[in-house]
């Protein structure tokens, strides 16, 4: 049940704010919208607006913004079709944009309830060398052995580097600063394969800060990181690197979505804005039945004078739709395979 409801969320994060930006720049680029929905399928509920309808449908799986004139010619002045180059693109790309804001959004939230680590000591546990050395919770760490501490992961990455030798930490307390020397301890564990491998501690915690202006700056640069990992999968299709039964559909996502449910509101979180990049990326691709190929029209239209005809345009549209739902239901089908065999 957590499964289906986390599932649905998503593809309502995914698909509703997507509609709701073609819905708002139709209406600032004088537009008429005759019909906006949240939800696919039957009505359960609808309202007439002064000239749309507003509506809510059974399956909650997303929406649609239905404009005057986007699929044929109309002699409606506010028509899209009537409507300029440029207003044209603005709506199209409009929806693309709100998938961007929401992972922004979404990352921002997620990385700013998580916290920062810092190089500021939270916790000194008895006993181990950093007690023993006499460092103090509040102490922050500046140098370790001379290399500049710009991060907390710094701190681990030089201790490890030493390989278990005596290490002089530099440490700012209050308004002083001083250095203190210490061995760090040797730790046994495993890695992930379950062979033993070797570590070294000091015996140290960082506290954590919940910067809303970090929150901001985090939540770009990862939304910024994961288009860089988007493209770079798109370039390893286009190159052969990858292949069309490494994608996943619908089938795939819900299992993500079971999956990583089972770790928490943060990987969860981390999966909705990595998808609703995908879709925001993937939509504006200049293919037939995605916004970027209708934009490829209005380019091409723009730049010749020509206006490509409604049968020629719908016919291209159309054949796209059917392969990518030809697509969708081969790896949807990969992904049941993969699933259960």
């Amino acid at each position: 049940m957590k499964t289906a409801v986390l599932a649905i969320l998503l593809f309502c994060i995914m698909i509703f704010p997507h509609e709701l930006g073609h819905f708002i720049a139709a209406r600032r680029m004088g537009i008429k919208v005759n019909e906006f929905a949240f939800g696919m399928g039957p009505v359960l509920w609808q309202k007439q607006g002064p000239e749309t309808l507003y509506s809510i449908r059974l399956l909650p799986i997303g929406g649609f913004c239905a404009m005057e004139g986007e699929d044929g010619e109309s002699e409606e002045p506010r028509a899209f079709n009537n409507k300029k180059p440029w207003q044209k693109i603005v709506v199209l790309v409009a929806g693309s944009f709100m998938n961007v804001v929401c992972a922004v959004l979404i990352m921002t939230l997620v990385v700013g309830i998580m916290g920062f680590t810092t190089t500021t000591l939270d916790e000194v546990t008895a006993g181990l060398p950093a007690e023993k050395a006499g460092l103090l919770p509040g102490d922050k760490i500046l140098q370790i052995d001379g290399t500049e501490i710009k991060e907390w992961n710094d701190v681990s990455a030089v201790i490890y580097a030493a390989e278990g030798a005596e290490i002089e930490v530099l440490v700012e307390r209050g308004r002083e600063t001083q250095v203190v020397k210490m061995i760090p301890a040797v730790q046994e564990g495993t890695d992930a394969s379950g062979n033993p491998v070797t570590g070294y501690v000091i015996g140290v915690t960082c506290k954590v800060s919940h910067s809303p202006f970090k929150a901001v700056t985090a939540g770009l640069q990862s939304t910024w990181n994961m288009t860089k990992t988007l493209f770079e999968s798109l370039r390893m299709l286009a190159t052969g690197e990858a292949g069309v039964d490494d994608l996943s559909g619908p089938v795939g996502m819900v299992n993500m979505v079971s999956q990583t449910s089972q770790y928490g509101f943060w990987y969860y979180g981390f999966l909705t804005a990595f998808i609703c990049i995908n879709l925001a990326v993937v939509n504006m691709l200049p293919l037939p039945a995605l916004d970027g190929g209708r934009i490829l029209f209005v380019l091409y239209s723009a730049i010749t004078g020509k206006a490509v005809s409604e049968r020629v345009e719908g016919t291209i549209h159309f054949a796209g739709m059917m392969l990518l739902f030809g697509l969708m239901i081969y790896v949807s089908f990969n992904d049941i395979v993969r699933l259960f065999g």
